[in-house]
């Protein structure tokens, strides 16, 4: 232990580390997690405290194995955390407000799905759903599925919501839309209405008041911002990135399902 203590203080030194800042390393238990782990953290942030706090904070969160750490660290999870435009702040207390902005990230990377370069919203909601696991990691700790297409009776007429996730940490719903379009004001008016309508059928007496997302291709941030301050709902606006692309060409050669139950059928 005295050796890793004087060579982080060698390494606090090289990285300008101010003393205080190593003494904040200590109060934050940073030697509960391996060596190996602290390396990686200072040569990454280059000196950069507050950073190199955020990742040993989430390690000692999230029991990270390297492997993980390294890979948020090329997702830019400290430049994504808590960034999305929201209107928590005017609309759940301030505790809640707070946590509920961490658990957000602008923009969403969905570099671990491959799918064609003109894809519809229809194939992107069905490539995060046969990559759930993967898609749970990206929106943080805490999420558990609930379902897709969930669905809830409003009035007369039969309604689903994309996506609904239960935020263990926040004890509330989160119902989340996903759009392949540039935001619209008009999105809010449909995500309200599942929120109401999952606090009615769905919210527990113990359970907060159910937030809402929407991770759209594009967003013009004045007019979210605009957006989001008309609403009294609790609501979120972020961007997603996809770079993983295959030829359209050879997405079209792939047999659908109704195409293989066919083939099947006919022998």
């Amino acid at each position: 232990m005295r050796g890793e203590v004087i060579s982080i203080r060698r390494l606090a030194q090289d990285d300008k580390i101010t003393p205080q800042a190593v003494a904040q390393f200590k109060n934050l238990s940073v030697f509960s997690i391996p060596w190996g782990h602290l390396r990686v953290i200072i040569d990454k942030c280059k000196g950069d405290t507050e950073k190199a706090f955020f990742y040993v904070k989430k390690t000692l969160e999230n029991n990270w194995s390297r492997a993980v750490l390294l890979n948020f660290f090329d997702t830019d999870l400290y430049e994504r955390q808590g960034k999305a435009i929201t209107n928590f702040d005017l609309t759940l207390p301030a505790v809640q407000g707070e946590l509920a902005q961490e658990m957000t990230k602008d923009p969403y990377n969905f570099d671990f799905l491959t799918i064609r370069e003109r894809y519809d919203e229809k194939e992107l909601k069905d490539a995060l759903m046969d990559n759930i696991t993967k898609f749970l990691l990206e929106l943080g700790n805490g999420f558990a599925f609930v379902g897709r297409e969930v669905r809830v009776e409003i009035g007369e007429t039969e309604n689903f919501v994309d996506m609904l996730f239960y935020n263990i940490r926040l004890h509330c719903y989160v119902v989340v839309e996903v759009k392949v379009k540039e935001f619209d004001a008009r999105d809010m008016g449909q995500l309200g209405t599942y929120m109401v309508a999952v606090n009615h059928q769905l919210k527990g007496e113990k359970d907060s008041p159910t937030l809402g997302l929407i991770i759209c291709k594009s967003k013009d941030n004045v007019k979210a911002e605009y957006a989001l301050e008309a609403s009294t709902q609790p609501m979120g606006i972020s961007e997603y990135d996809i770079n993983n692309f295959m030829p359209d060409e050879y997405k079209s050669s792939l047999p659908t399902i109704e195409e293989i139950e066919a083939e099947l059928m006919e022998n």
